[in-house]
């Protein structure tokens, strides 16, 4: 179907249905039924209790269930529950289903809660700027007072299909969704018909371990258990006197390396792509730290892992980009422990029929959609918060203020070839993993435009719920986060507001009419 195909039809949605309780969810219900518009909202959700990610658990997924490598998209198959009989987290009612996450035991947020929480509810007087785990698990649970009679507990969605069209000219009717749900308690199978899909079923469920490492896959079977992956992190004690590598220099994996290397042998090695500054080790460790490449090989005789140098010279002094020159390797054996902090793979068990295009390819990026969230060919299909590096609550806000009032009609749909120019120009083309990756500070004019497209098209105040709009002052916090991060770090991870950590909001006045339309100056 081209941009030349007829105009579609309105909307006619009246039964929605949601995957996933967690934060973008929860936000997506909310302003779904703000709009008054739909004769059903249904939540399913596979936990026992609401949080997606930060729904903690004790017990972690077994390592012997982690495949090496794990790069499949479509693994086939749905993720079992655990049943957790007085053990572990809020799955420790006896026949309760837990889902483990990768949320481990001594974490805080990496951003402050001024511009992490939803625009109309703040978190506890009191809290810490970067709160702990609990509070902000404790923050969607009271978040989800007012919809948690929406949601199904304890639910697996196991297939969304899409429903034949009945006519002969299938572009005058809309499309509608098989959805089969099992209760995990009581084994109850069902199959119902909604007339629009939300999938916030989250991105932190299939680990990422690259396939593309020599003898990765025989030195996983030679030494079970040496290779982990963050999701099965938890705390450093099983590392305790171990000599150990951690793959990967994003936040967790820094955060997790910094863990570990309080007790671990030192220095612990920190292998990846590029290295962290000096001014970031010294913040998480300093010396006790040392930095490689990325892995050449695995050495299944010797225990060990062959790394590619991360210095421009060889020991000749050749620099390794010359043709005909190979970048110098480090080798290290006898290693107790490696734990991948690679990310994870989009992936969609329950919603395999879409193939032209296909939904997901190598799992690194979702096709076809528009804005990162609305599905081209199918539009009463979205997907919150599939972006990195963002601050995902306000953004599944300003998301679901788009399609809430898109499926009831007050705000157009645009047209099939627009669609088509908002996913060319959504992310980078040539490379699948950098996609959905925001630039710094993306995220908040990213949300300023979503909130301007429903405000001036979408019927303002009177067309349902206000998205969230970011001013100077929460530009400037995301800003700034990193540092007062590491600044909050050093003085005990205390502190409750950002002037306690020396950063204080300073305006500016605008230069522009274009700073005063759209994000403003930002101070730093």
């Amino acid at each position: 179907m081209g941009s030349t195909s007829p105009t579609p039809p309105r909307f006619d949605v009246n039964k929605i249905a949601i995957v996933g309780a967690g934060p973008s969810g929860l936000a997506v219900a909310k302003y779904l039924l703000a709009q008054n518009a739909f004769a059903q909202v249904v939540v399913f959700e596979q936990q026992a209790e609401v949080g997606g990610v930060w729904n903690y658990s004790a017990t972690a997924r077994p390592i012997a269930q982690l495949p090496v490598p794990q790069v499949v998209a479509f693994p086939g198959w749905l993720e079992e529950p655990v049943y957790a009989g007085g053990e572990g987290g809020n799955g420790d009612e006896k026949g309760k289903p837990l889902f483990p996450t990768p949320m481990y035991d001594d974490l805080n947020t990496n951003i402050p809660h001024t511009i992490m929480k939803y625009s109309d509810f703040s978190f506890r007087d009191g809290c810490e700027i970067f709160p702990r785990r609990e509070d902000v698990q404790a923050y969607l649970v009271q978040y989800a007072k007012d919809v948690r009679h929406h949601i199904k507990f304890s639910t697996q969605v196991s297939d969304i299909s899409l429903r034949e069209k009945n006519t002969q000219k299938p572009w005058e009717e809309r499309d509608q969704w098989d959805v089969s749900t099992t209760d995990l308690v009581t084994g109850e199978k069902r199959k119902d018909v909604y007339d629009a899909i939300v999938v916030a079923s989250g991105h932190y469920s299939t680990p990422y371990i690259p396939d593309g490492v020599a003898d990765i896959k025989a030195f996983h079977e030679a030494h079970p258990g040496v290779i982990s992956h963050s999701k099965m992190y938890r705390n450093a004690e099983s590392y305790r006197g171990k000599k150990v590598v951690v793959v990967g220099t994003g936040a967790s994996g820094l955060d997790i390396a910094a863990q570990i290397r309080r007790v671990s042998q030192t220095p612990l090695i920190v292998s990846a792509r590029e290295g962290a500054t000096e001014e970031t080790l010294e913040h998480f460790g300093g010396g006790k730290f040392v930095q490689v490449g990325q892995i050449k090989r695995f050495l299944v005789e010797e225990r060990g892992v062959e790394f590619y140098s991360l210095d421009d010279e060889d020991e000749e002094g050749n620099t390794v980009k010359v043709e005909g020159k190979e970048k110098p390797t480090i080798i290290e054996k006898d290693i107790d422990a490696v734990l991948f902090c690679t990310g994870y793979l989009f992936t969609f068990p329950f919603l395999t029929t879409l193939t032209d295009p296909p939904l997901v390819t190598d799992g690194r990026r979702v096709h076809g959609l528009a804005k990162h969230f609305l599905h081209i060919n199918h539009p009463t299909l979205t997907f919150p918060s599939l972006p990195i590096k963002v601050i995902p609550f306000p953004l599944a806000e300003a998301q679901g203020a788009v399609f809430a009032r898109l499926w009831s009609n007050t705000l157009p749909l645009p047209s099939r070839s627009a669609l088509e120019a908002m996913e060319r120009e959504d992310g980078d083309q040539k490379d699948p993993g950098k996609y959905h990756v925001f630039p710094k500070g993306g995220d908040g004019q990213y949300i300023n435009e979503l909130h301007d497209w429903v405000m001036r098209d979408g019927g303002g105040k009177e067309g349902g719920k206000e998205p969230p709009y970011w001013d100077g002052e929460l530009l400037w916090q995301r800003g700034i986060y990193i540092e007062a991060k590491m600044q909050f770090e050093k003085t005990g991870k205390s502190a409750t507001t950002l002037e306690e950590l020396g950063f204080r909001y300073e305006p500016q006045e605008p230069k522009t009419v274009e700073d005063v339309k759209g994000t403003g100056d930002v101070a730093g």
